[in-house]
């Protein structure tokens, strides 16, 4: 189905607070305080709704980075942030939460334009989320300690047992371009409310607001050096990051072959490892669903932020009696999803985040056709300056086709039958991937039996890409190692310390 709707694509003014960002001069957050950089590299920032360069930011050298190490290794050493009041250190994190929310509007729209996302959905997800991963992890600074023991082995009375819990140290933490704001303070948050200090590097193509939130950290008084927010490449600012001697932990959010690299590097420092990585998220649709209700929300599992979403509800697989119903009513959603300028205030997908990626998303479609898949909706570019891509409908695939198979990180689903649920459960674990999935049912038995199943570290019932902070994510398999968000993903910022007292 070809784009019937008439769009005008022409980006919206920006507005004067975001401007001002935008001409700031180009520089790194290191020790409290904005420097310049010790080479003269930048990197362009691009409006992907334009294709045009907005803006620059410092690509960090080798010695920034050292820099920005140091600074974390003093300040977590001497103590200035582990050792502070709990209740202190609480008030600062909600501080910083509501500078957050006092800058929504800017923020939404520096999001916007650097990712291509809606400005209306990021205001709605993106920084109201941001704001409660700093506000969760605050309510934890009154409630971490261990706990006492009596020996298993000992008489009574003999030894004096107990455990605390410590911060790991200096943390790397590098955070991807679908949700730059939001995962940045999902990282941060949790490192502050454990004692660490951090050193941040967002994505090189989204950096604008990881910019913005050192501003407000540092207006919220947090001391020098307990955050840092350096810019540039992955494979040289953030390699550097990873393999430096004073990091003690690397928390990655990406791709899973970069995840992959990251862990055999830190592994030569024995260095503590998150990684949230890649999924390609099955979504089954039993018999019994009420298709008016289930059509609208398996289009917004793939099509929300344009399908760059690692948990995207990818590979659909809907049975065989709704099969035709479902992908129909994902079809009539084409208008509604159409991608608009990421500041049309109509728009609820925008363009993708850029040429490099716009040519990956287009290359598997261009595949998935070769392969024999039929394309019910879209499979091509609505034209414009931007990196624009038409929600895409997929059928006629199979297991094999790398668009079943591969991450694609668009908005690209692949739909398809089945016939009964021991079949469809072994196809959607068929997947080197087990970062999370959905299951749509009226049958509460039904969706119990195929969430204990399926190997994801998240199912959604009815729902999908429901995060909250005080709930667990990580993933199966090649999704990822370990968990962030919720008691665990504060567990992975700490130490547990056995102490032994002979009486």
């Amino acid at each position: 189905m070809n784009e019937v709707t008439t769009i005008d694509r022409t980006q919206r003014e920006y507005s004067d607070a975001v401007k001002k960002a935008l001409a700031r001069k180009p520089q790194l957050y290191i020790n409290g305080e904005w420097v310049d950089s010790s080479g003269g590299e930048t990197i362009d920032v691009e409006d992907p709704s334009t294709g045009k360069v907005i803006s620059s930011f410092v690509e960090a050298t080798d010695k920034d980075i050292d820099r920005a190490v140091a600074a974390a290794r003093t300040a977590f050493d001497d103590g200035r942030w582990r050792n502070m009041p709990p209740v202190a250190r609480e008030k600062m994190m909600h501080k910083i939460a509501d500078l957050i929310l006092e800058h929504a509007d800017e923020l939404a729209e520096l999001e916007a334009i650097d990712v291509g996302k809606p400005k209306g959905m990021a205001a709605v997800i993106d920084v109201p989320g941001a704001a409660a991963h700093f506000s969760y992890m605050a309510g934890w600074l009154g409630k971490i300690g261990g706990e006492t023991q009596a020996p298993y082995s000992m008489p009574g009375g003999m030894m004096f047992a107990y455990t605390q819990k410590e911060p790991v140290g200096v943390c790397a933490q590098i955070v991807p371009w679908n949700f730059p704001l939001l995962m940045a303070c999902l990282k941060i948050a949790p490192a502050l409310a454990a004692g660490c200090t951090t050193i941040l590097k967002p994505a090189e193509q989204t950096s604008l607001t990881a910019l913005r939130l050192a501003d407000l950290i540092h207006e919220a008084g947090v001391p020098a050096g307990v955050v840092n927010i350096v810019t540039g490449y992955g494979h040289t600012g953030g390699d550097r990051m990873v393999k430096h001697p004073d990091v003690d932990k690397v928390a990655f959010t990406g791709s899973t072959e970069i995840g992959k690299l990251i862990n055999r590097n830190a592994t030569d420092t024995l260095k503590h490892v998150t990684l949230e990585l890649g999924g390609k998220s099955p979504v089954v649709v039993m018999p019994d669903v009420d298709v008016a209700e289930t059509a609208p929300g398996v289009s917004q599992a793939i099509f929300f932020n344009s399908g760059q979403v690692c948990v995207a509800g990818s590979r659909l697989y809907a049975h065989k009696s709704v099969f035709d119903k479902v992908v129909e009513g994902m079809a009539e959603t084409k208008d509604f999803w159409a991608p608009r300028a990421s500041l049309d205030p109509d728009g609820h997908m925008g363009p993708l985040v850029s040429k490099e990626q716009h040519e990956r998303v287009m290359g598997y479609i261009d595949a998935g056709k070769r392969d024999g898949a039929s394309v019910l909706m879209g499979g091509d570019t609505p034209g414009g300056d931007g990196y624009y891509v038409n929600p895409t409908i997929l059928t006629d695939v199979n297991p094999q086709m790398s668009v079943v198979r591969e991450e694609i990180f668009g908005p690209v689903v692949v739909a398809q039958r089945f016939e009964d649920l021991d079949e469809v459960v072994k196809d959607a674990n068929d997947t080197q991937y087990g970062l999370a999935a959905g299951v749509w049912t009226k049958n509460a038995s039904a969706a119990h039996q195929i969430a204990s199943k399926l190997k994801a570290g998240t199912v959604w019932v009815n729902c999908h890409a429901m995060i909250d902070p005080a709930l667990p994510f990580g993933g199966y398999k090649e999704s990822g190692i370990g968990h962030e968000q919720g008691r665990l993903g504060l567990e992975a910022y700490l130490e547990t310390k056995t102490v032994m007292m002979k009486l």
